[in-house]
C-alpha cells in the first residue's frame, strides 16, 4: 500500500503514518506506547527515543505471544477437573484467536522498529508480473 510520502509492507499498522511523512515518529510512538503497559508513558528516555521505546514494545508484545502459547498448551489439563469440556473449548478458542491477534501486533511492532533504525520498504513485483514500461 502506498500512501502519504512512502511505501508501507503488508502488516504494516494503520494508525502509523509511513516512514519520512510529516508526524511519522510520533504516529509510531502512540502505537508503540498503545502494545505497552500503561505505566511505561512516564518514562522520559521512552517519550523521547521511540527506537528505545520500540525495543520495549517488541519485548512485551513477544512476552505476550509466549504466555498465550504456554497457556493454550495448559488449558486442557490445567483446567480438565474444573469446568466442563465445552468451556475448556471455549477457552482453547479464546486463546488462539487471541494469539492470532498479536502475532499481527507482533509484525507491526518489528516493521515499526525497523523503520525507526533506518530501513526502507520498497514494493515488490507480484510473481509474473511486469514493470510497465515508461515513455
Amino acid at each position: 500500500m502506498v500512501t502519504g510520502n512512502g511505501f508501507t509492507p503488508p502488516g504494516w499498522p494503520s494508525a502509523v503514518f509511513p516512514p519520512g511523512a510529516s508526524g511519522w515518529e510520533a504516529s509510531a510512538a502512540a502505537f508503540l506506547f498503545d502494545c505497552c503497559p500503561a505505566d511505561l508513558r512516564a518514562y522520559r528516555v521512552l517519550r523521547n527515543h521511540p527506537v528505545v521505546l520500540a525495543q520495549f514494545a517488541k519485548r512485551f508484545v513477544t512476552g505476550q505471544c509466549t504466555t498465550i502459547a504456554e497457556g493454550l498448551a495448559e488449558v486442557r489439563v490445567s483446567l480438565g477437573r474444573e469446568v466442563p469440556p465445552e468451556v475448556i473449548e471455549a477457552a482453547a478458542q479464546a486463546w488462539l484467536r487471541q494469539g492470532a491477534q498479536l502475532e499481527l501486533t507482533r509484525r507491526a511492532v518489528g516493521l515499526v522498529d525497523d523503520a525507526l533504525r533506518g530501513a526502507r520498504f520498497v514494493p515488490k513485483l507480484e510473481p509474473g508480473a511486469r514493470p510497465v514500461k515508461k515513455g
